[in-house]
């Protein structure tokens, strides 16, 4: 493509080329300058995504403990979006790598705008507040429309999960919702639309922008509840967000069942995952994601079968709709295949 570029005097840009170690190792220069040098800087270091905590992950932690400061990018993000590279940049794990570094944010953006409010609050964080901490911001490389910015959204975006998309099947008996994240969102949008079509079940939709995040702010209130037994406890925020949706959940991403089954347990029902669990495979999207099980024909059928299970909709829908979705119960499975 032929794009506009320019090189501000009062930037820089590195391009250190097949080098992992050498690029982290001046992002942690870059991050720690402000107590170094005495100078601010905001250092964004872009790189795909599978060679992030899994090939530097030392690195990783030692900015951490050097209290760096700056943007972790992993781009082409996820196991099923840069099809054709096989299992070497088909990156399922870093969040839950990431995980394990204790002031390391890590969020899964669907959209433009979701990554622009998590920059800004970071930027707030680590340079107006001073907060030691740091981001990884996983992007993708798949192109679909962005949409405009729903109404008061900005603070469950950095809390780490809002309602993206509400049912227009209002009187339904029918009812769902759906977590979807990152490079997956649009298949779970594809899955809402086709069970309010064809299936009748009002659906709405979630986007899940960091489990991490979910996940943290859970513990650090479990924590609270058992060190404070004889006060009202209080409630975790993905529990205060869920407790009045009626209907199954379901959850997508493009990452291991492992993240979103870590915030399950502060679900007020039963948490259906969905994920990348496996080695990556040089296909195309569409493939890959049938191979997992993670396009909007397994999310509509993971769906049903929750509905299924609790006494909803009767054996024939579900078996009209193995065949009609074109499922088969019998394929390898990516796990361990």
């Amino acid at each position: 493509s032929l794009v506009f570029y320019k090189e501000a005097t009062d930037g820089q840009i590195l391009e250190e080329g097949f080098n992992e170690a050498g690029a982290l190792s001046s992002f942690i220069a870059a991050g720690t300058a402000y107590s170094t040098q005495n100078i601010n800087t905001i250092p964004f270091y872009t790189y795909y995504s599978m060679f992030g905590p899994q090939r530097v992950g030392d690195l990783i932690w030692a900015a951490a403990d050097m209290r760096c400061r700056g943007f972790l990018v992993g781009a082409t993000s996820g196991r099923t979006t840069l099809n054709g590279e096989g299992l070497q940049h088909q990156d399922g794990h870093s969040h839950l790598l990431l995980s394990s570094v204790p002031n390391c944010l890590a969020y899964d953006p669907a959209f433009a705008y979701e990554l622009a409010v998590i920059i800004r609050h970071g930027i707030y964080r680590m340079y107006e507040k001073q907060d030691s901490v740091f981001y990884y911001l996983s992007v993708g490389n798949e192109n679909y429309p962005m949409p405009v910015m729903p109404e008061g959204v900005k603070d469950g975006i950095i809390k780490g999960m809002y309602k993206f998309k509400a049912s227009a099947k209002k009187g339904s008996t029918l009812r769902a919702q759906l977590f979807g994240s990152g490079a997956i969102m649009n298949q779970v949008l594809d899955a809402q639309k086709i069970l309010e079509e064809k299936y009748n079940v009002g659906t709405d939709v979630w986007s899940v922008t960091s489990y991490n995040e979910i996940r943290r702010e859970a513990l650090h209130i479990e924590r609270w509840n058992t060190l404070h037994p004889l006060e009202q406890p209080q409630v975790p925020y993905i529990t205060s967000l869920l407790e009045k949706e009626d209907g199954v959940f379901v959850a997508a991403s493009d990452y291991m069942k492992t993240l979103p089954d870590a915030v399950s347990r502060w679900s007020p029902r039963k948490l259906v995952s969905l994920g990348t669990d496996g080695f990556g495979r040089s296909e195309s999207r569409i493939a890959l994601r049938d191979f997992f099980e993670v396009d909007s024909r397994h999310i509509v059928y993971a769906t049903l079968g929750s509905l299924y299970r609790e006494k909803k909709i009767s054996a024939d829908v579900l078996k009209t709709a193995a065949k009609d979705l074109n499922i088969n119960p019998d394929k390898l499975n990516p796990m361990i295949s």
